[in-house]
């Protein structure tokens, strides 16, 4: 029985249960424990199902969010999990790490007066109910096309799902030995478990797709010789190559790019050393330069090794975090340092090459500059150290040139990101592309709207091209 409006409005959003700040930033076990069925049944309860819902605007791949959350609040759990996985290729991980709060849930009409509807937790907790049942993947017939996806990360894995389930036979080529991209090696498990990420490729691979690791294409297998096995190819590679800082002493060891940090840590297990064969650098004191999502994780990831001083190191306030406002909240709570209005001038090292410090300026905030944030001005006269071992570099990524390097005929940006029309398709017939190596550095489920997009642009070329 469906409750009255006014019962509704009446209803206050219900907190995400989570593991105490003490005992989970010693751990690497997820932090969000998620809703019990009551609690979200009760929060799901709380939709108005708005007739021109704002909320589904605002989501990268369009899910039909009042469907599936009136569903689960009916108590028609098989009914929320058929809507929500016939729109999201991986619910399980978007309604873990996509930003709700600046795209779906910034939409809805429970946040003009209120809080709204926690649309990413509802996602979650469907999407891990969906994956203890054995509900058969719906998928159209063979279609006898073959379409070739390079990259598992979020871009890749979306278009495979879509390319699937319109009767495609689809194989990802990933250059690590696991699938997931950067949902695997950039991701922390205290963030996002492997063993949710496995369980949907495993659902991807349970409707046809197959996934080939260890392939680095434009090593391994040129484009040319995809283009040659495959009718099309979709390039979901990411931008994986480092920005440096640009400060002396870069050089020094015990300095790392945060996606190396964070590679060796989550998928080569350095945080299990000597188990596992990779080490990593602990530090007593660690500092991390940037403020978004991927300086969070290596700052919480660091405080879990060890760190008495995780330090975040950013040059505006915290109000221009890009970081989501809920990984700010939980860096707070487990203890993390943030030095704000801060820039790096340079590391330090001692005699022997090895970090000592983090030499920084203070800074304030000027005139907004071209992105519509203010730019921030060195105060001059206020040079002061960080006294750390370990110094992360988290500032952004590009384009790692190692594919399009390989194929010439691909036309490229000034930044080398790949150049696409309107469908997604490159200055190459067949050849597709989207995410991170498209647009730059972005979120994951902006690449897995790309791939969305892409496969149903990759679908109607196949329709057309003899």
């Amino acid at each position: 029985m469906k409750l009255p409006i006014k019962e509704r409005m009446q209803i206050d959003r219900q907190n995400v249960p989570a593991q105490d700040a003490t005992a989970r930033s010693r751990t690497f076990t997820e932090v969000n424990t998620g809703y019990t069925l009551a609690l979200a049944q009760l929060e799901a309860s709380r939709c108005l199902e708005c007739k021109n819902a704002k909320c589904v605007a605002g989501c990268p791949v369009n899910v039909d969010i009042p469907s599936f959350v009136t569903k689960l609040a009916e108590g028609d759990l098989p009914g929320a999990a058929t809507s929500l996985l016939g729109d999201n290729c991986l619910p399980a991980v978007t309604g873990r790490v996509c930003p709700q709060e600046t795209q779906c849930e910034c939409l809805c009409v429970r946040g003009v007066k209120g809080k709204p509807v926690a649309i990413g937790a509802l996602e979650r907790f469907v999407a891990d109910w969906a994956q203890t049942q054995q509900q058969p993947p719906v998928i159209a017939s063979p279609t006898g096309q073959r379409v070739a996806v390079v990259g598992s990360g979020p871009g890749g894995l979306a278009a495979a799902g879509e390319l699937a389930r319109l009767g495609h036979a689809v194989t990802v080529f990933e250059a690590f030995h696991t699938a997931g991209g950067v949902l695997i090696y950039g991701i922390p498990e205290f963030r996002l478990p492997k063993a949710v990420v496995a369980a949907e490729v495993a659902r991807l691979e349970a409707m046809g797709v197959t996934v080939e690791c260890n392939v680095v294409i434009g090593k391994t297998i040129t484009i040319e010789e995809l283009r040659a096995e495959f009718k099309a190819v979709f390039i979901a590679v990411g931008a994986g190559l480092p920005q440096l800082m640009g400060v002396p002493g870069e050089n020094l060891k015990g300095v790392y790019a945060a996606n190396e940090y964070l590679t060796r840590v989550n998928l080569m297990g350095a945080w299990e050393f000597p188990k596992a064969p990779t080490p990593v650098l602990p530090g007593k004191r660690v500092c991390v330069v940037g403020g978004g999502n991927v300086a969070m994780d290596a700052v919480r990831t660091a405080r879990r090794l060890g760190a008495t001083e995780a330090t975040i190191v950013y040059r505006r306030t915290k109000d221009e975090m890009p970081a989501r406002a809920e990984e700010i909240h939980h860096a707070e709570e487990e203890g993390i340092r943030f030095a704000l209005l801060t820039a790096p001038s340079a590391i330090i090292g001692d005699e022997q090459g090895w970090v000592r410090g983090l030499r920084c300026l203070r800074m304030e905030l000027g005139d907004a500059d071209a992105s519509g944030r203010r730019s921030p001005q060195i105060i001059r006269g206020s040079e002061y150290v960080i006294d750390c071992e370990v110094v992360i570099s988290a500032i952004g990524t590009r384009a790692n040139p190692l594919l399009t390097s390989t194929c010439p005929d691909l036309t490229l940006d000034r930044r080398g990101n790949i150049v696409v029309d309107p469908t997604g398709m490159t200055s190459l017939a067949g050849i597709f592309a989207g995410g991170d190596i498209v647009r730059g550095a972005a979120t994951v489920i902006l690449a897995m709207g790309d791939g969305k997009n892409a496969a149903a642009a990759i679908n109607s070329w196949l329709s057309q091209t003899p």
